[in-house]
């Protein structure tokens, strides 16, 4: 836009069946800490919500609908107004027109625009807020006991967010990873994923990480860079390290990527042959491939 800024990914809305279940997976798993709660203690009568980070990254959990999944990816920006006058007059649907809220630590703008499936975009504005995460959230001072005897996990910030939609309807996305099925012998696992999550969705969130090795998680079965199941890519300028979770719920649908990079600003087009069939062989054994 001519005026107005984004910034950066600002945290992603989960919606789940148990927010506090869901909440503590993700701070065992994957090395994130509780850091934030709505819910009946801050007169919040209608939802629930855990806020958890890992430095520059945090997840906010809610309630259920396509089964577990992202429900709304945030960004964080600089003049919201302009924001989001751009995006509705370069086609924006809108969800929810701009709002405040407030606490005694100020008040942030947000305004949500739609985007594909049920997938929803907010803008987000701090610029007038001193809190450390939204108005309405309280600091959580409790810590679970477990979590200073898991191993430490270096995940930084989110990298970028694939989604995955319906055939013949990319028509109208732009400006992120968007994934498609095409029609052939077997399902492909896209249609595998439209078909269990209802539609379009996010497929997966890659964190980015300084060391790979540290943050290594539950993975697919990939071919092996010394013996790790470690992806590698390169270019002329340098190169990148991905490696992938299972599904993180029931249905086959979101997963989590972890990349490192060094000069390199791809998303790993190299290695999306290896990724798709060993996505494959899982899909194979839910028995979805044909």
């Amino acid at each position: 836009p001519e005026s107005g800024r984004f910034v950066c990914f600002a945290h992603l809305t989960f919606w789940v069946g148990n927010a506090k279940q869901a909440a503590s997976y993700y701070c065992t798993r994957f090395g994130f800490e509780p850091f934030a709660y709505k819910g009946l203690e801050t007169n919040s009568r209608q939802v629930v919500s855990h806020a958890i980070k890992q430095n520059n990254v945090k997840m906010g959990q809610h309630l259920v609908k396509h089964g577990d999944g992202v429900k709304d990816i945030a960004f964080e920006v600089e003049d919201l107004e302009a924001i989001f006058k751009s995006s509705t007059e370069r086609g924006a649907v809108v969800a929810r027109e701009p709002w405040e809220e407030s606490d005694s630590d100020g008040v942030v703008k947000f305004a949500t625009v739609q985007t594909y499936g049920d997938t929803t975009h907010t803008f987000v504005d701090r610029s007038k807020y001193k809190g450390p995460f939204l108005p309405g959230y309280k600091i959580i001072n409790e810590k679970d006991p477990i979590l200073p005897n898991l191993p430490v996990v270096s995940l930084k910030f989110i990298d970028h967010i694939v989604g995955n939609q319906p055939q013949d309807c990319m028509l109208n996305t732009i400006k992120m990873p968007i994934n498609e099925p095409v029609v052939g012998k077997k399902k492909s696992q896209i249609q595998e994923y439209v078909d269990y999550y209802g539609g379009a969705g996010v497929q997966h969130i890659a964190l980015n990480t300084d060391d790979i090795i540290k943050s290594l998680i539950f993975h697919l079965s990939l071919p092996q860079l010394h013996k790790l199941q470690i992806l590698i890519d390169y270019d002329d300028e340098g190169y990148l390290l991905q490696i992938f979770s299972k599904p993180l719920q029931d249905r086959p649908t979101v997963f989590i990527e972890v990349i490192q990079r060094h000069n390199h600003s791809g998303f790993g087009v190299g290695n999306f042959k290896s990724l798709f069939e060993a996505i494959e062989i899982d899909q194979d054994k839910r028995g979805n491939l044909s």
